[in-house]
């Protein structure tokens, strides 16, 4: 779907949406006297009450037609209610049969930005992915070509470049999380995000011959029971020009995750294509940035695997030595995720030596359990950094809650035969998965982990995305580089 931005549309729009804010008259001067009536009388007799996101749809006289006004709700006109208001349009109106919509946003005296940001959310909402679907009834097809925005401040359009920069940074997410497994795999994640250096942005592979002469043991006992080759993607912006990453984003990327010899039931299983979530937001995230140039330096670096039960595959009980040299006894194969991320973490240290690390990963069934699908779980070890992504949370709408970290934990994961066992008892997983990372963080570095298994994929529609990939966390490390690491 098209967002134009026009100052003189059409008078007469076949449909027409009108911004009102909470506890304000709606203005209705583009409209003429009689339709001014029938409008205020069945939004009254509607109930509408402009908070944000509701809508109430009047058929009027248009000619020899008919054509609709839309009355839009945007509360208090701010940039969350915006962002739901051009959610709720797009959800509702995407296959309703109508291919323009003019949307009249002075009314919400609203900021560039939030404008912006209205304008984004409503494209988001209307990403489908339909790419295998042959046989869909028409009905059920988008119809929605345009959204035109009016009476946008003269400022949007540097706001809407970069609102539109993190939509864009979310279609290839939810585009690499929501392709089946026989489609994405390591080498294909790499080659799907090839075109980030049209935009600048350096990109570094690693094979497994490289991970091996490296001792990546951990990372590698995972990929070894599946045909398809791991890979390391690293993806470098500088937007300072030169130094040193300040930042380093990690993302998970198990392209598909059978539990291995440790396996997964059947039932839900074709549900383990999004185990890379955590590595599609990083990839998301990196392209937002090059849009927009950001003036940071940052760095996304992805571990790439299959998690596969052939007879190669490492068997509970296995030990692997990780690049850090630290040992690990497997207990449960099908906490895999851990293995490749801690390899990962130690190479981004030792090759961009970055002063703050987050980490994404779809990394435990136990997160669910804790949070649903309302909040991503956050681990950190500095105070200050947890505080910047919560706050880049409440702005960006991707949601986190906090959980502790503590060495009350550690003792969970100690192994009689290794340094760590990879998995703990049944309580806390999420927090003793946690604490495995941390064993590989150095001295002196920032760092987060997020645990997004809730949050990735979706089982119903949401403001700004449609039922399945969701494209969480790359709103989230959007924000957290705009806030704290420009300057």
């Amino acid at each position: 779907m098209k967002i134009a931005f026009d100052a003189n549309p059409a008078a007469t729009p076949e449909t027409l949406a009108i911004a009102v804010k909470r506890n304000a008259q709606a203005d209705l001067s583009r409209l003429e006297g009689r339709t001014q009536a029938l409008v205020r009388g069945a939004a009254e007799r509607a109930r509408f009450d402009a908070e944000a996101g509701t809508i109430a749809e009047i058929f009027v006289p248009q000619g020899d037609g008919v054509g609709r006004v839309l009355l839009l709700g945007v509360g208090a006109g701010d940039e969350a209610d915006m962002a739901k208001a051009g959610g709720a349009l797009s959800g509702q109106y995407l296959t309703a049969g109508i291919e323009d919509i003019v949307v009249d946003v002075k009314p919400a005296e609203a900021t560039a930005t939030a404008v912006a940001r209205f304008a984004a959310t409503a494209a988001q909402r209307a990403w489908r992915f339909d790419r295998y679907r042959t046989t869909m009834p028409e009905r059920q097809k988008p119809t929605l070509k345009t959204i035109t925005i009016a009476g946008a401040p003269e400022s949007t359009d540097s706001a809407w470049r970069d609102a539109n920069a993190v939509t864009q940074g979310l279609d290839l997410t939810r585009s690499l999380v929501a392709e089946p497994g026989n489609v994405i795999y390591p080498e294909s994640f790499v080659e799907r995000c090839r075109h980030l250096e049209e935009l600048g942005v350096e990109l570094t592979v690693l094979n497994e011959t490289e991970m091996g002469e490296l001792g990546m043991g951990a990372l590698l006992g995972v990929s070894q029971g599946s045909a398809r080759e791991a890979r390391i993607l690293a993806m470098r912006w500088n937007g300072r020009g030169t130094g040193d990453p300040e930042l380093a984003l990690v993302g998970k990327g198990v392209t598909f995750d059978t539990g291995g010899i440790s396996l997964k039931p059947g039932p839900g299983m074709e549900d383990m294509k999004w185990d890379m979530g955590g590595a599609g937001a990083v990839a998301g995230a990196m392209k937002a940035l090059a849009l927009r140039e950001a003036k940071a330096n940052v760095v996304g670096v992805v571990g790439l695997v299959e998690n596969m039960p052939d007879g190669l595959a490492q068997r509970p009980g296995d030990v692997v030595t990780s690049m850090s040299g630290q040992t690990i006894e497997v207990i449960n194969t099908d906490a895999e995720g851990r293995l490749v991320l801690c390899d990962v973490l130690t190479w981004v240290q030792k090759t961009y030596r970055p002063g703050t690390i987050v980490d994404l990963a779809t990394l435990t069934g136990a997160m669910i359990i804790s949070l649903g699908h309302e909040h991503g779980g956050m681990f950190a070890n500095d105070d200050a950094l947890a505080d910047e992504l919560l706050a880049a949370s409440r702005a960006s709408g991707d949601a986190l809650w906090r959980f502790p970290l503590s060495p009350a934990y550690d003792k969970l994961i100690d192994s009689p035969i290794a340094d760590m066992k990879n998995v703990g008892p049944r309580g806390a997983g999420s927090i003793t998965a946690a604490q495995f990372l941390k064993r590989y963080i150095d001295e002196g570095v920032r760092w987060a982990h997020l645990d997004i298994a809730g949050m990735v994929w979706a089982d119903k529609p949401g403001n700004h995305y449609e039922k399945g990939a969701t494209g969480f966390g790359v709103r989230l490390l959007d924000r957290l580089v705009r806030d704290r690491f420009e300057s």
